[in-house]
């Protein structure tokens, strides 16, 4: 299985996201790029990952993954976390992520096995929980207000989820961060669902542990599952503090640097009650089960961040929660199923009952529109 050969194409698309103003928002139409990572052996396997620079491709990964072995992604994985080191502006965990997704797309088609299998297969299908993108400032029937918000988790309720997260107003909208109207937020969403659908807080990742504690303590009392990142990752002793202040359980950490290792100190520390991982966030698929393992070592739960068919493949293979799959972000004006126009078909659609399904074809499992990859290519 040697590596011959590395390349990426590079194409556009119409997005409806407005960029440059903080998180997420709906925009008018325009134009991005993507691009599509390719990763081939001397016997033809192939494997593909989305997201990972052109330059990135030609200056790093080409010189380092030619000639090895597609198979041996430890390895890799090892050789590109010694390379990160001084290097970090350049090669992101989410860059390597890419690269660990890729080489498990590919040991996948060359078995015609999905990658849940390769992983050891527990269950096919996981309960989503609705994501929502942050509070708008004044747009036309986006999420101004909480009223909005609860209209939205109304919404969502009757299309089949059976739980709901809110990200607030965050800067730069006028008047964020608001810890009241945070919680005016949260309980008028309660109000509306009632008792039946499990809500979840991801508030502004700046407050005091004032602030934290104050938010935890409301929506104690209204019954939420968890809140993540309430105040800054880098500071482990306030997340300590928080855990013991808090009936209320805390997941993270989730945007802190440090990958696997920084995961192993927040256990060690007892700063969460439910460890956060993702694909992106600690390197790929490879280093993200292995905090899966930490957390089932230590008797805890685990939530993975992000969507996308690489982490339906991980949750699948888990025997512990993992309870939920995020599925988003979604918001009021923004279609979802039109975010991926590259694929023919939504990688996690959503059944009536609120369970998204494993991809079942081989590697990561994505239906690849290749039409419209070389229609909109970009030389």
């Amino acid at each position: 299985m040697e590596i011959t050969r590395l390349g990426v194409r590079v194409f556009t698309y119409t997005s409806f996201i407005r960029r440059g103003f903080g998180h997420s928002h709906p925009g008018p139409p325009n134009e991005a790029r993507q691009t599509l990572f390719e990763i081939e052996t001397r016997g033809g396997a192939k494997g593909y990952a989305f997201g990972v620079p052109a330059d990135l491709v030609e200056r790093t990964l080409k010189p380092m993954l030619i000639g090895e072995n597609a198979l041996y992604r430890e390895k890799i994985w090892q050789k590109l976390s010694e390379l990160q080191r001084g290097n970090g502006s350049t090669l992101s965990d989410a860059h390597m992520a890419l690269v660990d997704v890729a080489l498990w797309d590919l040991a996948g088609h060359a078995v015609g096995l999905p990658v849940q299998k390769l992983l050891g297969a527990f269950r096919d299908k996981i309960p989503a929980y609705a994501s929502t993108m942050c509070g708008d400032a004044d747009l036309k029937g986006g999420l101004t207000c909480p009223e909005a918000y609860a209209d939205f988790a109304e919404q969502c309720k009757e299309e089949g989820y059976t739980a709901f997260k809110m990200h607030p107003w965050m800067p730069p909208v006028p008047g964020a961060p608001s810890v009241d109207r945070d919680i005016e937020m949260c309980v008028a969403v309660r109000k509306r669902v009632g008792d039946g659908m499990h809500l979840m807080l991801d508030p502004y990742h700046q407050y005091s542990r004032q602030e934290a504690k104050k938010i935890g303590r409301a929506i104690e009392e209204l019954g939420f599952l968890w809140m993540e990142e309430p105040m800054r990752e880098a500071s482990v002793s306030s997340y300590t503090w928080l855990c013991n202040e808090l009936d209320l359980d805390i997941c993270g950490p989730e945007t802190a640097p440090g990958q696997i290792w920084t995961r192993a100190e927040w256990v060690k520390a007892g700063a969460c009650d439910i460890l956060r991982t993702g694909v992106l966030d600690v390197g790929g698929i490879t280093p993200m089960m292995k905090t899966i393992h930490l957390a089932e070592a230590h008797g805890m739960s685990i939530e993975l961040h992000q969507n996308g068919a690489a982490t339906l493949q991980a949750l699948g293979a888990m025997q512990i929660p993992g309870r939920f799959f995020e599925r988003g972000l979604l918001h009021p004006l923004i279609d979802y199923t039109k975010r991926t126009p590259w694929l023919a078909t939504l990688e996690d659609p959503m059944d009536k009952d609120g369970f998204v399904h494993v991809p079942t074809g081989p590697g990561i499992g994505w239906d690849i529109d290749w039409d419209f990859i070389a229609a909109n290519e970009v030389n």
